[in-house]
């Protein structure tokens, strides 16, 4: 079995609208957003052996920003393949990882996540900004992903959930 953590980057700004959408930087709320997931991937013992992230730059702060508030200590690739990518380009990326790696985080775009979780996972979930996917793979080896790897969506959290159920407590 491997493990996929999905997450959607963190709430980008729109205060510079002569920049482009790759270069579009996190808000503050994302910032803060990224360090609330932090702590629910500390307290599920979820961390990555490795972190793949889109490198435009929104994506990219998210991840600097969730690795804050955590010990992780390794590797984090930015990739211009998961800017915008599709399902198919998802498969490829994890098609490409050694085998030694168990749990591996993606963190990228709508609606690109929303598929993998859709058509992997087989579960319709939106992703609002910041979400975090847990998905256990029906895999021996990353090579054998593909169209029909079935997994099963073992957990779900946004930070709106979670600053919910702090105000409940």
């Amino acid at each position: 079995m491997k493990t996929l953590l999905l997450m959607r980057h963190a709430k980008s700004s729109w205060n510079h609208p002569e920049l482009t959408d790759y270069d579009r930087p996190l808000k503050r709320r994302g910032r803060n957003d990224a360090h609330i997931m932090s702590r629910v991937i500390d307290e599920n013992d979820l961390y990555p052996d490795l972190i793949l992230s889109s490198s435009a730059k929104r994506a990219a702060e998210t991840a600097e920003a969730l690795i804050e508030g955590l010990e992780y200590e390794n590797e984090i690739i930015f990739s211009e393949t998961l800017y915008m990518a599709e399902l198919h380009d998802f498969i490829e990326v994890l098609k490409n990882l050694d085998n030694d790696i168990e749990t591996v985080m993606i963190i990228a775009h709508n609606p690109g996540l929303e598929d993998v979780l859709q058509i992997i996972g087989d579960e319709y979930q939106a992703m609002p900004t910041a979400a975090l996917g847990y998905l256990v793979l029906d895999l021996e080896s990353w090579d054998e992903i593909s169209f029909e790897t079935t997994g099963k969506l073992a957990g779900f959290w946004t930070p709106k959930m979670l600053k919910d159920k702090a105000e409940l407590d």
